[in-house]
């Protein structure tokens, strides 16, 4: 790692050492995870009820609620948040 000038910022240490992605992808999941969490606990649903009204197992919504588990699909997403009665949304920034 080379020795950066007072004032670099962390995004160019991320790139530098090649995990910005991955540190990104990471932290997304995070939010997501936190957000479906609070969504949950707001409309006063069980993991069984989440997995009964998404129509999968208990196990499927845990992996949706790991905040280290980055494999969900984004119809899985979609599902979860429409049962929530949230909207999905994604951008490109």
């Amino acid at each position: 790692m080379k020795n950066n000038a007072i004032g670099s910022s962390f995004d160019d240490f991320l790139l530098e050492e090649g995990i910005s992605d991955e540190v990104e992808s990471g932290a997304i999941k995070k939010i997501i995870a936190y957000q479906l969490q609070e969504a949950i606990a707001k409309e006063q649903l069980t993991k069984t009820a989440l997995a009964a009204q998404l129509y999968t197992s208990r196990a499927a919504v845990n992996r949706l609620l790991d905040p280290e588990n980055e494999s969900i699909t984004l119809l899985t997403l979609k599902r979860a948040a429409h049962v929530l009665g949230k909207k999905l949304r994604l951008e490109l920034v």
